[in-house]
């Protein structure tokens, strides 16, 4: 039963792993342009014939462990706020930020504008224009439009870069709703659409992370009775059965 044993653990440490995933995204859904992390797990096979065990020791010799996480692109709905510099993303794409790591991306358009007319990220990271270069905006109320082009008293005075990045590029959080990617990789966003006044918000509810997080709980408490079921039955039962064995 030693394959059981391993089997129970491995699916305990891949539970204990995949709850800080969780807990992390729990502690976001509050934060605009957030996107939530996704656990999957993958499979170790112990046996290296395991085409000819039966499906009990299959299940047994078949350890959970977790292989990753996904990052979730889906939509957050769209929280209006009044306020003109707040900025939500309508489909795929993201802001672009000059932070002191370099080039980031983010769904948080949750902006303000520094002492100099610059608009700063959430974080005071100023905002990219297609060229790459601070959207600078003037005292007084400005009108964006949804591809990002900025406009006062009915001229144009920016525009935000919006970048997008093909399927299967790797976007890596690093906190603060930011996001890096590899150099090169972002191109202009074609279908995105930009939302004055709103902000976009995280796309995983309160209830369905704590929905999350107490399934996954309950899972590691029955690994953790069946570790000890293991630990006490079975090697008790060896210990005192064995010596009786002729």
């Amino acid at each position: 039963m030693e394959s059981g044993y391993y089997a129970a653990l491995t699916g305990l440490l891949a539970r204990t792993q995949a709850l800080d995933v969780i807990a992390n995204n729990l502690a976001n859904t509050a934060t605009a342009g957030y996107k939530a992390q996704r656990e999957f797990y993958s499979a170790l096979t112990a046996s290296s014939n395991a085409a000819q065990l039966s499906p009990l020791n299959r299940a047994v010799n078949d350890y959970s462990v977790l292989g990753g996480m996904g990052l979730d692109l889906s939509q957050g709905n769209l929280q209006p706020t009044g306020n003109p510099l707040d900025l939500a993303l309508q489909g795929g794409g993201f802001f672009v930020a000059n932070t002191p790591r370099g080039v980031r991306y983010t769904r948080n358009g949750h902006f303000h504008l520094s002492t100099r007319g610059i608009l700063l990220s959430d974080t005071g990271d100023p905002i990219l224009d297609p060229r790459g270069k601070p959207v600078r905006l003037p005292a007084g109320p400005v009108t964006v439009s949804p591809d990002g082009t900025i406009s006062a008293d009915g001229a144009i005075v920016a525009k935000l870069q919006i970048a997008n990045f093909a399927a299967g590029v790797a976007l890596t959080p690093e906190g603060a709703s930011y996001f890096a990617a590899p150099a090169g990789a972002a191109r202009p966003a074609a279908a995105a659409s930009v939302v004055q006044g709103s902000l976009e918000q995280a796309n995983l509810s309160p209830i369905e992370g704590m929905v999350g997080l107490i399934e996954l709980q309950r899972n590691a408490e029955l690994l953790q009775k069946a570790l000890t079921t293991f630990d006490r039955d079975f090697n008790q039962t060896a210990v005192t059965d064995l010596p009786h064995i002729s």
